[in-house]
């Protein structure tokens, strides 16, 4: 359900809460909140609530550091695992500078912009993120470890999954907060699994899976156990994924779907140290399928995208290169305009690659361009990217890639 302003306030007088939490993440994707008391709720929906921006990563230094939040109704959740007497609830927001020029900064912003684009273009696009997690162990004081929750394999049944209660908590809280889980399973990974959920508009697809690493989080802190989203946890066990399934509807009824593709696949370098930030993100790439090559099929597993079968509504195409390090706004934006440019300039598809690409020769391999191999190369293909620099503000490209 989508509230307005007025219908919040509502809700927050009438259903005993006592904090609402005002959401919002760095560029990083990391996610940082600040909590109000419900009599200032009016003053945030007018006028927003400040916070000092030089304290957050990327943000900005002590010379302009005033910022403000300004909280989206329609993203009203309950947290669950707060009291049900003195509830909490939480909005995501957009962030500004004071007098409401917009904060350069924000990705959630960008992603709204980029939403704009496409519809005034005459293209709808829909997302949905299969994020894969480990669980492991904490010692005795609470700490992290590396010891994972148990050593099952993919989609094994418990007692040898001893996540299945854990997921099984996750999709009931993500239930409450009004997020549709449609499967999950252990992964390959000792103590590793994926939770998926429905697809949506960019927006909310974005926001949920922010709330969904949120949930995972406290879930495994509430029993004892520590998620690990990073892309390497363990040397010589799988590394996590966060593949990406996006699909496009054209106002007209055309299939743009294989433009769409052509111009993921013409700029998914460019847009690589942003889809896998870390160092980490490098040493994943070219194992346990995991894409190596720039390169697509339908439903073969070792593409950079593949297409799964499908028809109708549920036609998409799936990124499999990104992390769940990734921020999902910045993510999402990319992969629309790059899209966009495949459409507005009919880019054609390459050669298919239906073939295993781990069991290839280095012959045939050598037909198909690599992703960037390590994190530097990701940001010399990003700093001297067109088309990075017309969709990402200068200031971020600054902080991701440096100056």
């Amino acid at each position: 359900m989508k509230y307005t302003e007025q219908e919040v306030i509502q809700y927050v007088n009438e259903e005993d809460v006592k904090f609402i939490r005002l959401a919002f993440c760095d560029v990083f994707g990391r996610q940082k909140n600040i909590s109000l008391m419900p009599g200032e709720l009016p003053r945030a929906f007018e006028n927003g609530i400040t916070f000092d921006g030089s304290a957050v990563r990327g943000f900005g230094d002590e010379t302009h550091s005033d910022l403000l939040l300004h909280p989206d109704p329609h993203t009203l959740a309950v947290l669950p695992w707060r009291p049900e007497h003195g509830r909490v609830v939480r909005m995501y927001c957009t962030v500004t500078y004071p007098f409401g020029r917009p904060f350069e900064c924000d990705t959630r912003r960008l992603l709204i912009r980029a939403v704009e684009d496409a519809e005034r273009a005459g293209y709808s696009f829909s997302f949905g993120a299969e994020q894969e997690f480990y669980l492991f162990m904490q010692d005795e004081n609470g700490e992290p470890t590396k010891i994972p929750y148990d050593r099952a394999g993919y989609m094994d049944l418990a007692p040898d999954d001893k996540g299945e209660n854990i997921r099984r908590e996750i999709c009931l809280t993500l239930e409450k907060m009004g997020i549709r889980p449609e499967r999950s399973h252990h992964e390959e990974g000792p103590g590793q699994n994926e939770i998926d959920f429905r697809y949506s508009d960019p927006l909310t697809a974005a926001d949920d899976a922010m709330t969904f690493q949120t949930v995972v989080r406290t879930v495994a802190h509430r029993n004892g156990l520590v998620a690990d989203f990073g892309p390497k946890p363990l040397e010589d066990a799988p590394g996590n994924g966060c593949h990406i399934n996006m699909s496009v509807k054209s106002k007209d009824g055309a299939d743009v779907l294989p433009e769409t593709i052509a111009g993921i696949l013409a700029n998914v370098r460019c847009m690589t140290a942003f889809l896998n930030p870390t160092e980490d993100s490098y040493r994943r790439f070219g194992g346990h399928k995991v894409p190596k090559y720039i390169s697509w099929s339908s439903e073969n597993r070792s593409q950079l995208v593949r297409i799964p079968a499908a028809e109708g509504e549920y036609r998409r195409a799936e990124l499999r290169s990104p992390d769940p390090l990734s921020n999902p706004y910045l993510a999402y934006t990319l992969m629309i305009y790059a899209g966009l440019q495949g459409i507005e300039r009919k880019l054609s598809l390459p050669m298919v690659a239906d073939f295993n690409l781990y069991q290839a020769s280095e012959e045939t391999l050598a037909g198909f361009e690599k992703l960037p191999e390590s994190l530097d190369e990701a940001r010399r293909a990003a700093r001297e990217s067109e088309f990075i620099r017309n969709h990402v503000p200068k200031a971020i490209l600054d902080i991701y890639c440096g100056k």
